[in-house]
């Protein structure tokens, strides 16, 4: 940690916001969506937003494993819980996230489901050679970051003859998701994103590389620059993109050189690869169904699957009245176009997942002060 402040420094960064200034053309408008919801928190909670132009504006993306996973995937661990008698473990951001009628999974544990947090695979394992007479399932989510450890899980599980695990997979995939968001007509009375550039995910790129971003780029002629995490991160990815953009040039840059490569981990891509596979469509939370955007467990390990094992199947679902987390996830919306932020939804009584996760928007707004931006506002108006 003792180079953090190097990626903090107020000149380094008071050099860059005047370099963004000097190349961003007043006469047009910048729309970067920064995929990630790690970014969105770096922007707001050391103020990047407010060291650009006017001009050049963040769009929030959908990279936020919680907030994208559907509700009825949630439904689904819910009702595996309270009806199968099973060991439910999860991470920590899943357990408060509202399903169908505001159920989440906290609330389920308060009504005798014996749902447990987790912080990594291995507790999951720990607590099923721990619980041998018990079914124990992991709730697995999340992007490419996380989907080494649960294909790691699986691999442990049979080498171990542990006949009493299984994963619940809801791993999603980046690249396609991009290429849906740019390809994708707008829904019924909204209107299309406008996006000229993606800030690219870092710790999923550390996974994949940048590589696979190159087709969104090619096709859909959108520059994607992969950024770090640390504010001055952010800001050199900014600049980079308005050059490419001033330029004409529709490519993937990385900015994110101290760890990103183009080929990423193989040996990471390799174990993933044994275990898991394409699924051929996969919901998201706002983006709707997308293809090859999700991964399934293979047959070779189907004993380790859970949907299988406990036959889940489709049902009926839907999001809280009103809220619109999924229209923030799409880049259409930000937190403060919800009526409900602010008011009924605060991180204390969360009616979306946007607003529970440490990557959502919603949070992020509310923690590093946007919500006080809003509220002055509407004082504003109707003084």
């Amino acid at each position: 940690m003792k180079y953090i402040k190097e990626f903090r420094d107020g000149k380094l960064a008071q050099k860059l916001a005047l370099a963004i200034r000097q190349e961003a053309d007043p006469d047009r408008r910048y729309h970067l969506m920064e995929f990630c919801g790690g970014h969105t928190h770096a922007i707001f909670r050391y103020g990047v937003q407010d060291l650009v132009p006017q001009n050049v504006e963040y769009v929030h993306g959908p990279g936020c494993p919680v907030c994208v996973l559907p509700v009825r995937r949630l439904d689904d661990a819910i009702e595996l819980a309270l009806k199968s008698n099973v060991i439910l473990t999860t991470y920590g951001d899943m357990m408060r996230v509202p399903g169908t009628k505001q159920k989440s999974l906290i609330r389920a544990k308060a009504e005798g489901a014996d749902i447990r947090m987790v912080y990594s695979t291995q507790d999951a394992l720990r607590i099923a050679r721990e619980n041998p007479q018990r079914q124990v399932v992991f709730f697995a989510i999340g992007f490419e970051t996380t989907t080494p450890p649960t294909a790691v899980a699986i691999l442990q599980a049979k080498a171990e003859g542990l006949k009493n695990f299984s994963v619940f997979c809801n791993h999603v995939l980046t690249p396609p998701a991009i290429a849906h968001i740019v390809n994708a007509p707008a829904e019924p009375g909204e209107p299309p994103v406008k996006i000229d550039g993606f800030l690219g995910p870092s710790h999923v790129s550390s996974v994949i590389g940048w590589a696979p971003y190159q087709p969104a780029a090619r096709d859909f002629r959108k520059p994607v620059v992969i950024a770090g995490f640390e504010p001055l991160d952010v800001m050199q990815s900014t600049l980079m993109l308005i050059r490419q953009i001033n330029e004409g040039r529709n490519e993937v840059e990385n900015q994110y050189t101290r760890v990103v490569t183009k080929e990423g981990n193989r040996k990471a891509q390799r174990l993933v690869d044994d275990v898991l596979e394409l699924r051929r469509t996969f919901e998201w939370r706002g983006l709707g169904y997308v293809p090859d955007s999700a991964l399934k467990i293979r047959e070779a390990y189907v004993d380790f699957d859970a949907e299988e094992r406990f036959a889940l199947s489709p049902k009926e679902s839907r999001e809280v009245k009103s809220c619109e987390c999924p229209a923030i996830l799409r880049g259409v919306k930000k937190p403060t176009e919800c009526k409900l932020f602010g008011t009924v939804c605060t991180p204390d009584n969360p009616m979306g997942a946007c607003m529970v996760s440490s990557e959502g928007a919603c949070a992020a707004y509310w923690t590093y002060g946007r919500k006080r931006e809003a509220i002055a506002a509407a004082k504003g108006a109707a003084a």
